[in-house]
C-alpha cells in the first residue's frame, strides 16, 4: 500500500490501548467510590419494601424487586439473616445480576435494613 506507515500504525493501536485502559481503570474506581452511595441506597430501599409489606424473611433481591427505585450501576442491595445462615449462601439466595456477573458489588442488609456486609 503506498504512503502507509507501519509506525502512524503502531501509533494509534498504542493510543487506542491507553485510551481503553484509562476508561476502564476509571470504571473501577467510580464503581468502588459508589459505595457509600449504594449502602444508603440499599438501607433506604430496605425501609421502603418493608413500608409496602415485602417479606423480609426469604432475604429478596431489593435491587431487582425494586430496579426503578435501585438506580446504583454494578451493585446490587440484597437483604440477608443476621446472623447470616448457610442458607444465605446458596446462589439461588443471592440477587441474579451478581450471580450472572452484570453487577461486581453488593450491600447486604437484615431484615431491619441494618448493613451486615459491602462487597
Amino acid at each position: 500500500m503506498k504512503g502507509f506507515n507501519p509506525w502512524i500504525l503502531g501509533m494509534l493501536l498504542v493510543f487506542i490501548g491507553s485510551v481503553l485502559f484509562m476508561c476502564l481503570a476509571m470504571y473501577g474506581m467510580l464503581s468502588k467510590n459508589a459505595a457509600p452511595v449504594a449502602i444508603k441506597k440499599c438501607q433506604e430501599l430496605c425501609a421502603y419494601a418493608k413500608g409496602a409489606g415485602t417479606p423480609m424473611a426469604n432475604g429478596p433481591c431489593l435491587s431487582e424487586m425494586y430496579p426503578d427505585k435501585w438506580g446504583v450501576p454494578d451493585w446490587v442491595c440484597d437483604v440477608a439473616h443476621a446472623p447470616r445462615q448457610p442458607v444465605d449462601d446458596l446462589p439461588e439466595n443471592q440477587c441474579k445480576a451478581f450471580r450472572e456477573g452484570r453487577a461486581h458489588h453488593f450491600v447486604e442488609v437484615d431484615e431491619n435494613c441494618n448493613v451486615i456486609r459491602v462487597y
